[in-house]
């Protein structure tokens, strides 16, 4: 019988613990369990003391310096003591392990537990937190830069328009809206805003809150260069999807921006792209579900394209009846 090759598989969660146990040298009474697959995939290693993250990364989604860069800026985060999940070295000092999937090489990361609850609906004083941490971020790595992707117009919107018209037609009003917006984010002015490293994906599914709000960030798989206002842009919009209620998100963007302004400064300016910054990264993602669509997403169909571009639309429809301020800082 003809063995097939596979695009991606599932590595088994038994043997991939003995594996991680031997190199970390870590006691037998671990366990290691698969907690999700999807972009990459999530296993959890622990007993009843200690608790581990194991990501493995896709064939061919991330190249090695890519993850390289990624693990320097962590290690770079939690020397300065801003709350990051950090990676694991192994008995011989090594961050970055190879294994040989059926599909071909696997690179495979051990990462630190960030203690906390996911909160999809937080209260004013964690958004607060956490615009305070994201600005922390921010200043450390402002007008630095990585070995990775840099999101600029073509990356966020140009690509992603070319990703999805190989599944559906430019004649689709859903990708005539996005062609427009593309060719109006082109124009935006984003010269002497402040640049630096970005995490792309920071909200309430990339964080863990404890009780005292105590805020832990992980998942920087989507890190690269650009301009910072990106990251404030993309958790504000996230935050304006998690509320219905506007008066609660008016309330808690506030709370989140005031966050941030303790500990950097945002200008007018700044303020006024979050509205088509914001769009822009949701554009971003639409694109990497149509790059990766052979198995990250089973639910790329015209009714998936109407509803995200829907939700996009909703957002810049929103900010064209009003403006961002904030107030005093905090």
């Amino acid at each position: 019988m003809t063995t097939f090759p596979v695009i991606t598989s599932t590595l088994s969660a038994k043997e991939l613990g003995e594996f991680i146990k031997d190199k970390y040298q870590l006691k037998e009474d671990f366990k290691c369990e698969l907690f999700r697959t999807g972009m990459n995939h999530t296993y959890f290693l622990s007993n009843n003391k200690d608790k581990y993250v194991l990501r493995v990364y896709s064939h061919n989604w991330r190249t090695k310096s890519e993850i390289v860069e990624e693990i320097e800026l962590l290690k770079l985060l939690k020397e300065n003591n801003l709350s990051v999940s950090f990676p694991i070295q192994d008995k011989n000092g090594e961050l970055i392990q190879e294994i040989n999937a059926p599909e071909g090489i696997r690179y495979v990361v051990l990462f630190s537990f960030a203690q906390g609850d996911k909160i999809r609906f937080m209260d004013n004083e964690t958004c607060l937190e956490i615009g305070s941490l994201m600005a922390k971020i921010h200043n450390l790595t402002s007008d630095k830069t990585i070995n990775r992707v840099s999101y600029d117009k073509k990356s966020l919107v140009e690509q992603p328009y070319n990703y999805l018209n190989q599944f559906f037609s430019d004649k689709l009003p859903e990708m005539e809206f996005i062609k427009e917006f593309g060719q109006d984010f082109r124009d935006t002015d984003f010269d002497n805003t402040q640049n630096g490293i970005l995490h792309m994906d920071i909200w309430y599914d990339n964080m863990a809150v404890t009780d005292e709000r105590e805020i832990t960030i992980f998942d920087f798989d989507f890190c690269g260069n650009g301009n910072q206002i990106l990251d404030v842009a993309y958790f504000c919009k996230q935050l304006f999807f998690i509320e219905s209620d506007k008066e609660k998100y008016e309330s808690k963007v506030q709370s989140f921006l005031n966050g941030y302004r303790k500990d950097r400064s945002l200008s007018e300016k700044e303020l006024g792209l979050i509205p088509k910054a914001g769009a822009s990264v949701f554009v971003f993602y639409l694109g990497i579900q149509a790059q990766r669509f052979d198995w990250s997403n089973i639910f790329l169909t015209e009714n998936y394209l109407k509803m995200f571009v829907g939700r996009i639309k909703s957002w810049l429809e929103y900010y064209e009846k009003k403006e961002i301020t904030v107030a005093n800082k905090v």
